[in-house]
């Protein structure tokens, strides 16, 4: 038998590519001319004929969604078109280890610090608070590993996500604080599960399903006077309402960067200058040695463009106009019951309840009438679980549906919305009879 290198195959031993069609929807192949020389052109030409190859050498390229009416922008922001331009120029340039002292190491930089003041600016915070990380749940990870040596208790509300939820259970133990039925958390309530065994509060700026904003400003003052640390979740909210890390005064907080229109995969974690945690990631002095690894220099520079495209006011009044014409139409049909709290909200997000409709035949009715909207947490879309921050609340958890506008709505979504909704319902309604 002829003797084959690991990790080659012998020609007879190939086998076939994926069938035609497949993923079609997803990804599409860029053709390229194969081989070098004739000879080996002919080979792979030959293998092709017989589906032993793929008919090129594959590129992966992710052909553009239809994204419709999109009112989904609490689970993620399309890509806005500064970032989206700021990124191919950065991916254009020759960028080295932002570590190394020669040229391209300079420039990268240069431009990763560039980046990082212009997010500092946005937030409120000094160059020198900002930890670029890969996201808000690595963010908020970060700090639940970072603080853990401080104390046993992490003390959150039940409204908090899920990611503050798991890290702060995985990292300590989880003390958990109610809710009123509009889903905001009294801060006496959270002061008083506050033990001298406590590391750390989290409290989320805005909720991510049902929009109610979180009285920060009242519990950070206080944890302040107790001496504990406190973590604000603003992945929802920054860029939605005023966020000024200085003037919060909290000690941490997470940040999102595809929720801001941003490119995913991007977030923050802003550090409180003279606050030392642990690093999560280690094996390297990046981020002044609080989170190790390469910079990803281009997903800084994307998220750095989107928020200097961001006019926070004008885009809140804007959204909110938006969201107040959803909750017309969601108050237009029977047995519909609007979720959070009527005036301390995101501006650009709705809950509802419908009744006696599962929220899946309602987005599935939707969908067909190419709108996108959502039911429920964003991380917890592939399960049938009944929603643990409506459950902390009071209300029906089981059968919620959550619409939400962004930079890139526009009126006729929220009108294809008006239409449709109305609809769906009668037709599903009409199926119980």
């Amino acid at each position: 038998m002829p003797l084959r290198r690991r990790g080659h195959r012998a020609p007879g031993d190939l086998r076939r590519g994926p069938r035609a069609g497949q993923g079609d929807a997803v990804v599409a192949v860029r053709r390229h001319r194969a081989g070098h020389g004739d000879h080996a052109g002919a080979r792979l030409r030959d293998l092709r004929h017989r589906g032993h190859l793929p008919l090129s050498r594959p590129s992966v390229i992710v052909e553009q969604p239809d994204l419709g009416h999109y009112l989904d922008h609490a689970s993620t922001s399309p890509l806005r078109p500064e970032a989206r331009a700021a990124m191919i120029e950065a991916l254009g340039s020759p960028l080295g280890d932002p570590s190394r002292i020669h040229e391209p190491g300079m420039t990268a930089r240069v431009v990763l610090e560039q980046a990082r003041e212009v997010v500092a600016g946005f937030l409120g915070a000094r160059p020198r608070e900002v930890v670029f990380t890969s996201g808000a749940s690595e963010s908020i990870a970060a700090v639940c590993w970072g603080v853990a040596e401080r104390g046993r208790a992490q003390v959150l509300s039940a409204v908090e996500h899920s990611a503050v939820r798991f890290a702060a259970a995985q990292h300590g133990d989880a003390v958990v604080v109610g809710c009123d039925r509009t889903g905001r958390v009294d801060v006496d309530e959270l002061l008083a599960a506050v033990s001298d065994d406590t590391a750390v509060v989290h409290l989320q700026l805005g909720n991510h399903e049902v929009g109610t904003i979180q009285p920060v400003t009242e519990a950070v003052r206080a944890c302040r006077e107790r001496g504990v640390l406190v973590h604000v979740d603003a992945a929802q909210a920054a860029g939605r309402v005023p966020l000024d890390f200085a003037v919060l005064d909290a000690d941490l907080i997470s940040i999102s960067g595809h929720k801001l229109g941003g490119p995913a995969g991007t977030g923050v974690l802003l550090v409180r200058r003279g606050l030392r945690i642990r690093p999560l990631i280690v094996g390297g002095e990046q981020e002044r040695a609080r989170r190790a690894g390469l910079e990803d220099v281009v997903g800084a520079v994307g998220l750095a463009a989107a928020v200097e495209a961001i006019d926070v006011d004008a885009e809140a009044r804007r959204q909110a106009e938006l969201a107040d014409d959803l909750r017309s139409a969601l108050r237009s049909v029977d047995g519909v019951e609007l979720f959070g709290h009527p005036t301390e909200r995101l501006p650009h997000l709705v809950c509802a309840g419908i009744t006696d409709i599962e929220p899946q035949a309602v987005l599935l009715g939707l969908d067909r009438h190419r709108v996108r909207a959502h039911s429920g947490s964003a991380c917890a879309s592939e399960g049938l679980e009944p929603s643990p921050v409506l459950e902390a609340m009071g209300v029906d958890a089981h059968r919620s549906l959550r619409v939400s506008v962004g930079w890139s709505t526009t009126e006729a979504d929220v009108a294809a919305f008006e239409a449709a909704l109305p609809e769906v319902v009668a037709d599903l309604r009409s199926l119980r009879r």
